[in-house]
């Protein structure tokens, strides 16, 4: 019977050793493996990541730009609406009974009439007496645009934010756009205008022929509605007033101050006077125009 010898300690270990080796190596490949096959879907899910976000600044981007030229559009369609309106309403004045209907088509925002509005004060003055000769609310029109960043605020379409003129070719008109308490408006409303004319001589005194006039809207329906809107325009009456002065000294000027709303000017009409005094006819022309919902 043949005994085997028992392989020496050195030999036990280097076979231990190769044996943990050969195990550590077959992890490793396993483990690269893994890895590999990991790192496949993170790529993926980061691509995917990045085209999400580039997706969403485009759209963000792109919503923001079709929503801005929408609120362009808007404007520019309310302005030529507020336009139209008013040329409708120069159509009418001034001839009592006449009557016209517009269209005022949707532009996303709120059309407003508002006849207890838009009070007016007329004063005159030659320094010595101080008269009233008007005090009333003459109304406005009001379309409240939709928020936008660009209404153009300040800027007036027609006249000037003089609230009084004499000068030749003023128009009554006053359409602008402003800041309104939450939106910006385009405000349409109409501003007294003076004239002076020489009218001869009575008693050895000039007379002086001063006519102001003022177009009302205090007699329109109360308006608040969107969408589009068939408007019907009405020139009621034309009314006239005349105070006379009949001076014995001689005033160089009468001064014309008004107060529209929250804002006041005043303007001066020369006064011809001689050493018997002057004369000075104040006609107050007042044409009451009604804005009212017209029928289809």
């Amino acid at each position: 019977m043949t005994t085997s010898k028992p392989k020496p300690s050195h030999i036990r270990k280097e076979g231990l050793e190769k044996m943990i080796k050969k195990r550590l190596n077959q992890r490793a490949t396993k483990f690269h493996a893994s890895k590999k096959a990991l790192a496949i879907p993170m790529t993926f899910l980061m691509l995917f990541a990045s085209l999400f976000a580039v997706t969403s600044v485009t759209y963000y981007f792109a919503v923001s730009k079709v929503n801005s030229n929408s609120q362009v559009l808007n404007i520019s369609s309310a302005k030529q609406n507020m336009n139209l309106l008013e040329q409708t309403i120069q159509y009418v004045l001034w001839q009592p009974g006449s009557s016209k209907t517009c269209e005022f088509n949707d532009c996303a925002g709120t059309l407003k009439t508002e006849p207890s509005e838009n009070l007016l004060s007329i004063n005159i003055t030659d320094g010595t007496f101080s008269e009233c000769i008007f005090n009333s609310s003459i109304g406005e029109v009001i379309y409240e645009l939709p928020y936008s960043s660009s209404a153009e605020t300040g800027l007036y379409l027609q006249g000037t934010s003089q609230v009084v003129e004499n000068k030749s070719g003023a128009v009554m008109t006053q359409l602008y756009i402003e800041q309104g308490e939450e939106h910006p408006e385009i405000v349409l409303r109409y501003r007294p205008i003076v004239s002076a004319i020489a009218g001869g001589t009575q008693d050895g005194k000039p007379i002086n022929n001063v006519r102001i006039y003022v177009v009302n809207l205090n007699s329109s329906q109360n308006i608040e509605l969107m969408g589009n809107l068939p408007l019907k325009i009405c020139c009621i009456n034309t009314a006239a007033s005349v105070n006379s002065y009949n001076l014995s000294y001689s005033p160089e000027s009468l001064t014309v101050h008004v107060a529209l709303s929250s804002q006041d000017a005043q303007v001066c009409v020369p006064i011809s006077s001689n050493v018997n005094g002057t004369i000075i006819n104040v006609e107050l022309v007042v044409c009451n125009t009604a804005i009212e919902r017209g029928l289809r």
